[in-house]
């Protein structure tokens, strides 16, 4: 198989190729949709969850969450407890350890962040803001956003995926 080098690519696929880059940095700044340090700081925004609602705002399987959350649980960073309301539904909520790492794993993002923009001025995050949510009302008008699959608004708008 031979890969198109970058410098042969039209300036669709070059734009592609970059925010592809720029979505693995990120993805590895807070280790993947559904790992342990992005459901602990899920967790300490948000507050008591349902392991449902978790799961769905991850964008995970039901399995894979569980397998996750009962190592978390093991590890005393998380407490489940059953739904007195609806003994069907598990609420999750931070332990105090957990919450001590959920604090430390948001730091360590916040830097990742800072240092990431840091190779622009802030009149070009300014420009890219303003571009970047040109470019996600366009996807969301035309209907991208919903072929692409379920996403919710707050995936693309409000914390940019960044919890």
């Amino acid at each position: 198989m031979k890969f198109t080098e970058y410098r042969e690519l039209d300036m669709a696929g070059k734009l592609i190729w970059n925010f592809r880059n720029i979505s693995h940095i990120l993805r590895g700044m807070s280790g993947g949709k559904g790992s342990q340090k992005r459901i602990l700081t899920v967790l300490l925004k948000s507050g008591q969850v349902t392991q449902t609602a978790l799961t769905e705002y991850l964008g995970i399987r039901p399995g894979s969450a569980s397998e996750v959350l009962s190592k978390m649980e093991a590890a005393g960073l998380i407490a489940r407890q059953e739904n007195e309301a609806d003994r069907r539904t598990v609420n999750i909520e931070l332990t105090e350890t957990g919450r001590k790492e959920a604090v430390l794993a948001a730091e360590e993002r916040n830097r990742g962040h800072r240092k990431l923009l840091s190779g622009l001025s802030s009149k070009e995050q300014e420009e890219l803001l303003v571009l970047l949510e040109k470019l996600s009302a366009h996807c969301k008008d035309s209907g991208l956003d919903e072929r692409m699959g379920e996403r919710r608004e707050s995936d693309c708008r409000g914390n940019g995926g960044t919890e």
